[in-house]
């Protein structure tokens, strides 16, 4: 009896090890599963064939007309009176036409576009049909269509064109480009070369590149970008755009494989606003503004380097809400300023009208103000009036690198001072210097130490005491060349 027991207790450990196994077998198959499917939905589609059939009839080819001139096209040089000057006279008129040579001709180019709505809005890049007189819309099916020109914005290189189709037009929809992830399946459509309708496909490569444009935000892909297909453009594998070609790095002008497409995030609001005014309105805070060094953080007791650093307040929202030279806004309406180009992207992206909410850091700590925003597009360079300086006995001194003097009205005329301008003139910098280093250069106007103003060489000096008591070990300058102001940290170290 009992060696039944023990075999039936052995039988029923075997059968638990047995289960166990099962299952562990079970979980591992489900598990590779779920991973093989999971890469398969990562991977490379088997073919691009059924997104190329769908998107096609969407994608459109531009061709654009301009007058020209005249001839523009380089004559013959021989001496006056040369016997050979009727001959060339005659060569030159022959390859122009005769006569008519300097008439104005037609001059044609070749860009792509895409239609975004059924009652014919087309996007494409302004300098496609920049300047163009006739605009000429091809169709995938093979209709053609004359274009007139809604709106455009050259900082952000976009165009919005409208057809009039007698049947509803294909079209294709933005997709949310602030989710494409670096690795994703891209394609690109348009008229690379001239060639017509070409289809290429690539991955993103990089993303929030910028180009040289205050508002740039690009993809960067891989897939085959070639002159002629700026406007055209850049899809996901679900079929939606999320970028419009406009660029490509190359040194002989084909594709090496560095293409960039303006992100449908940014296109999206040029869009809207092109459709609804003819033009952008964005919105303008009114400060110059330069990045947060780590010596400038520093020198002002931030704790790190973040925000940006107000250089100028012209005339405008931010004057009237307050807002000083020296102020680093930290804040911009609820979100946080990681650096000068977020913060003109985010404050252009916002409403023109809208009061928000700007927190600076000023004296040590934090400050919120409301601002009222203008128009960027209306905003005018005015330059804030400021009362004259009382003259003084002009003094010299040598600090920090520097050989500064006070203003004296030779040297207010001598580097076109404005009749209110203060501050220090550096008269010379020595060249194994800091100074030298961080660019300061004879004929610089010193007006701000410390974020305060300069109208002697005892301000200067105070300024550099208390920051030493302070424990700073840096003073921040603010410096302007040629109206230009920018904020510049140099060590205490040198005094």
């Amino acid at each position: 009896m009992s060696q039944a027991i023990a075999l039936s207790q052995d039988t029923q450990r075997e059968n638990r090890k047995a289960l166990s196994w099962a299952l562990a077998m079970g979980l591992s198959v489900a598990l590779l599963l779920l991973q093989t499917l999971s890469a398969a939905a990562r991977g490379a589609p088997e073919s691009f064939a059924d997104l190329a059939e769908k998107i096609s009839p969407a994608v459109v080819n531009i061709t654009t007309s301009t007058t020209v001139a005249r001839n523009t096209a380089p004559r013959g040089v021989v001496p006056e009176g040369s016997p050979f000057e009727d001959f060339f006279r005659e060569f030159q008129d022959r390859n122009r036409g005769g006569n008519g040579g300097d008439r104005p001709r037609r001059s044609s180019a070749l860009g792509s576009g895409f239609v975004i709505s059924e009652d014919g809005f087309v996007v494409t890049n302004n300098h496609v049909i920049e300047g163009a007189d006739e605009i000429l819309i091809e169709f995938f099916e093979g209709m053609e269509l004359p274009a007139t020109v809604i709106g455009t914005d050259p900082n952000t290189d976009i165009a919005l064109l409208k057809v009039e189709a007698e049947t509803p037009l294909s079209f294709v929809s933005f997709g949310d480009s602030d989710v494409s992830r670096v690795g994703d399946w891209v394609m690109a459509m348009g008229n690379p070369l001239g060639q017509g309708f070409s289809v290429s496909a690539g991955i993103v490569s990089a993303r929030n590149r910028a180009l040289s444009g205050s508002y740039d935000d690009y993809i960067q892909t891989d897939a085959a970008i070639n002159r002629g297909n700026s406007g055209g453009p850049l899809f996901n594998m679900d079929g939606d755009v999320i970028g419009v070609n406009t660029a490509i790095l190359s040194p002989n002008g084909g594709s090496i494989g560095i293409g960039f497409s303006m992100a449908s995030n940014v296109v999206v609001r040029v869009v809207d606003q092109l459709k609804e005014f003819g033009e952008t309105r964005r919105g303008w805070l009114g400060v110059r503004i330069q990045d947060v060094t780590d010596d400038v953080a520093e020198a002002i007791g931030l704790e790190k380097a973040a925000g940006a650093l107000v250089t100028d307040v012209p005339e405008g929202p931010s004057a009237e809400a307050g807002i000083k030279a020296g102020d680093v806004i930290m804040s911009f309406d609820g979100k946080d300023v990681e650096d000068t180009r977020s913060l003109v992207k985010t404050v252009g992206n916002t409403q023109v009208g809208k009061a928000v909410r700007v927190i600076v850091f000023r004296d040590g700590k934090t400050e919120t103000l409301k601002v009222t925003l203008g128009r960027r597009e209306e905003a005018e360079n005015a330059v804030p009036a400021s009362q004259p300086a009382e003259p003084e006995e002009p003094v010299q001194s040598d600090i920090l690198g520097l050989t500064v003097s006070e203003i004296t009205d030779e040297l207010r005329e001598q580097l076109e001072l404005a009749s209110g301008a203060s501050g220090l003139v550096v008269q010379d910098v020595d060249e194994t210097s800091k100074a030298f280093e961080k660019g300061l250069r004879a004929g610089d106007l010193i007006t701000e130490a410390g974020q305060q103003k300069l109208e002697s060489i005892d301000d200067l000096n105070k300024q550099i005491d208390a920051a030493r008591e302070a424990g700073r070990k840096s003073l921040l300058l603010l410096v302007r060349r040629s109206g230009d102001p920018r904020f510049v940290a140099l060590s205490l170290s040198e005094s």
